[in-house]
């Protein structure tokens, strides 16, 4: 998709939305790359997960299933909990684990084809891009 003088708002929105969920599949594709596996699902947190389309379109892209916990400030949480363990308020890192709750899995629901056509546009705009600098 190009810009357009036609292009609003909520195309410009939509395509930053969808480029985070690119990324993402960019930097997962990289680590399991480095570690040899492919992860078997995202555990998700912060701001943008609170958006139910966002986590179903990288679900999609990333053909993992998507969790997101009920706290969404994990990393917030996670800096708390490691205080509490360091202070004895926990026992262990899997007592501290034991807290994290999940709120909702978001399954891929997307055809191959058309996954990797999207990505396949995605890396050729990213392409683009690049050589254009």
């Amino acid at each position: 998709m190009a810009i357009a003088l036609s292009t609003g708002i909520a195309e410009i929105v939509r395509s930053a939305l969808e480029a985070v969920c690119y990324q993402t599949r960019d930097l997962m594709t990289a680590m399991a790359a480095d570690a040899g596996s492919i992860a078997s699902r995202l555990r998700v947190d912060g701001g943008m997960v609170r958006n139910d389309w966002v986590m179903q379109f990288l679900a999609d892209i990333l053909n993992v299933p998507v969790e997101r916990p009920v706290v969404t400030e994990t990393t917030a949480l996670g800096a708390a909990m490691c205080a509490g363990l360091g202070v004895g308020l926990f026992s262990s890192t899997d007592e501290v684990a034991q807290n994290w709750q999940s709120d909702r899995v978001f399954r891929p629901m997307m055809k191959d084809e058309p996954r990797e056509q999207l990505y396949a546009g995605w890396r050729a705009a990213v392409k683009r891009v690049q050589s254009a600098s």
